[in-house]
């Protein structure tokens, strides 16, 4: 077998989205292939000196965007601060209420308990001479046009 040479490989690096060669690539014949480079022209080459520049206009800008983005945060930061704690307020005088319904529940239930009902049916029927209301003296009668009696409206008669 005749030895074979082997061949360099070639190293490429990539640089953003293009690969370029270092050397340039060889034919078989030995001869180089050209490369061609393509040359910058002067405008791009100064819009992109211009763009990296930073001046005065440029500064005041970037100054005044942060001003308004931190005095943004800040006002932020402050509602929320202030949501917070009205909500917390809020949960304060829930908890309040809820309290006082307890209190008036209990109130009521200890009321409830020292009324007397005997009591009250025989001061009314010995010491005020009331009696239940017979049969023929109650009046029922339907009223279609609402759900509910006006005080001072007249009673139909059957």
């Amino acid at each position: 077998m005749a030895a074979t040479k082997k061949r360099p490989v070639r190293q490429e690096y990539i640089h953003g989205n293009t690969a370029r060669v270092l050397e340039p690539v060889r034919k078989r014949d030995g001869q180089r292939q050209k490369i061609h480079h393509k040359t910058v022209s002067n405008t791009v080459r100064r819009n992109r000196e211009k763009a990296l520049r930073m001046d005065l206009p440029y500064l005041l800008l970037l100054t005044v965007a942060a001003f308004c983005v931190l005095s943004i945060c800040v006002n932020y930061l402050q509602v929320q601060s202030s949501i917070s704690s009205r909500l917390s307020h809020i949960e304060f005088l829930e908890q309040q209420v809820e309290q006082m319904k307890v209190e008036n529940d209990a109130k009521q239930i200890r009321i409830n308990a020292s009324i007397d009902l005997d009591h009250i049916y025989k001061v009314a029927t010995e010491e005020l001479g009331m009696v239940y209301a017979n049969p023929e003296q109650v009046l029922l009668y339907d009223k279609t046009e609402s759900e509910y009696v006006r005080q001072y409206e007249d009673i139909p008669e059957q």
